[in-house]
């Protein structure tokens, strides 16, 4: 059996992923959903809501009791959101975005990291938002305090809280890459950006006009005569995208040595560098040290 454990598997290029994964001979894959929803044919669910840290470790037991001491093959986490602004509030108490794309599955990945297998996947989807060579509001500094509880009175929109929370999952990624354990594992760790996706439930918390609009036939136009210029506004499908994180998951696609970053650009699977910021090591472990303090672990 090859289990693959995974969030943000229900809609989107995550449910496309699932599917294939799925349908992998003698496959397992376990999703955590909110509210009852329910992963594609061929997958089972478990209750996960990720602006909850209490959900998360409850999600994390469970995981646990369903595979009874068997190894995790694969680790898939791909759940993310972007609110129209900084404002939301976790249950816990953090700002939203922030809470759910970074701390939430910060503290899941170290909860599951001993069960995966030797020679497992760890998949984390960033996001090239991430890099302001690429996207003019990216993050040039890193602040986990300021993020994880921001002056209500900034001007902080959802795009540049969203950029600042994939800047810390592509570098919690390399935190785990680094780590001893997973050397010596040989667990491999990867972030994944999965470029602008049109069609995905990232922007649910958007006007309903707004969602349509950006999904429109005209605007898909717009975005490729732009990316002829700058590559990053392509408008990739959530087909294109979950193939290319599958591929990742399942190993029939490996970045090369030394890196951790894989990018999809014009629909090509691209192995570039990241953001100076990124490839930060003092941004990296500081950002371990206050995450670790913020979800109670040491």
């Amino acid at each position: 059996m090859v289990t693959t454990v995974m969030t943000g598997g229900t809609t989107g290029l995550g449910r496309r992923a699932a599917m294939q994964i799925a349908a992998q001979p003698g496959a397992l894959v376990i999703i955590g959903a909110r509210g009852g929803r329910a992963g594609p044919t061929g997958t089972e669910s478990l209750p996960l809501d990720l602006n909850s840290l209490a959900s998360v470790r409850a999600f994390a037991e469970a995981v646990k009791a369903r595979l009874g001491g068997a190894p995790i093959d694969m680790l898939i986490l791909n759940a993310g959101l972007q609110y129209p602004d900084a404002k939301q509030r976790s249950v816990d108490g953090f700002e939203a975005t922030f809470a759910v794309n970074h701390l939430a599955h910060y503290l899941l990945a170290r909860l599951l990291l001993p069960n995966i297998a030797e020679g497992g996947r760890l998949v984390i989807t960033t996001s090239d938002t991430h890099d302001p060579a690429i996207i003019p509001f990216a993050p040039k500094t890193l602040d986990p305090q300021a993020l994880a509880h921001p002056d209500r009175a900034s001007d902080t929109s959802g795009a540049r809280a969203y950029a600042a929370s994939k800047l810390c999952d592509l570098l919690t990624a390399r935190a785990l890459a680094a780590r001893d354990d997973v050397n010596t594992r040989h667990i491999r760790v990867i972030a994944y950006n999965p470029g602008l996706t049109v069609g995905t439930s990232l922007g649910r918390a958007s006007p309903a006009w707004m969602r349509a609009l950006i999904s429109s036939v005209p605007a898909r136009g717009m975005l490729r005569f732009v990316s002829l210029f700058k590559s990053a506004f392509y408008p990739g499908t959530p087909e294109r995208a979950g193939e290319a994180l599958a591929a990742l998951a399942l190993g029939r696609v490996t970045p090369p040595p030394g890196r951790i970053y894989a990018s999809l650009v014009r629909g090509k699977l691209t192995f570039p560098d990241p953001s100076e910021l990124a490839r930060s090591d003092e941004a990296r472990d500081r950002l371990w040290r206050e995450s670790a303090a913020m979800v109670g672990l040491a």
